[in-house]
């Protein structure tokens, strides 16, 4: 089996950005998809792809988000895309999770779950922790570059893009 795993916040859905920094949005009426999100993951799925998102969620942990408002936030994101499921990682940088990217805990969880080849697979993400869990998982990976203010990935990725279009539209014809 052959999966895209996707970020969430800032591939799906737009992320809230302050001093070019990216944050989860803050309530489910801020939630907001980009706009070809769901085109480009139909073609994705029309593809054959097992479409999983893999997100970090440290807010639950540090006690400024709900995890019932992260879970109310992926129900909505499940109705409008044709996703496949969810994985989260609910810990802060000091739990020393496996779950958590740039760790590939997440990735490897939903290989074994639906013996998804990671080799034949691909991460979108658009930060440094998505792309080098991805590497570290031995996905092709896929940097959406959202211009944010932080360090790049350790691994290069595959591609760079500015889109979750050209990001799909690279994976079919790479695959």
């Amino acid at each position: 089996m052959r999966a895209v795993f996707l970020d969430r916040d800032g591939v799906l859905n737009q992320a809230v950005v302050r001093e070019q920094r990216p944050y989860p949005p803050d309530k489910l009426e801020d939630l907001t998809l980009f706009p070809d999100a769901a085109e480009a993951l139909a073609r994705l799925k029309n593809a054959g792809f097992l479409l999983l998102v893999v997100t970090n969620q440290p807010d639950v942990a540090r006690g400024t988000q709900s995890r019932a408002v992260v879970e109310a936030m992926n129900r909505s994101l499940a109705k409008q895309l044709p996703l496949d499921g969810f994985l989260v990682c609910w810990h802060d940088d000091d739990a020393c999770c496996t779950c958590r990217k740039p760790k590939p805990g997440l990735l490897v969880e939903a290989s074994a779950r639906h013996a998804i080849d990671l080799g034949a697979s691909f991460l979108i993400g658009d930060r440094w922790r998505d792309i080098d869990a991805g590497a570290a998982a031995g996905c092709r990976t896929v940097l959406i570059d959202r211009g944010y203010r932080e360090r790049g990935p350790a691994a290069e990725p595959d591609f760079r893009t500015i889109s979750l279009s050209s990001a799909v539209d690279w994976i079919l014809q790479a695959h």
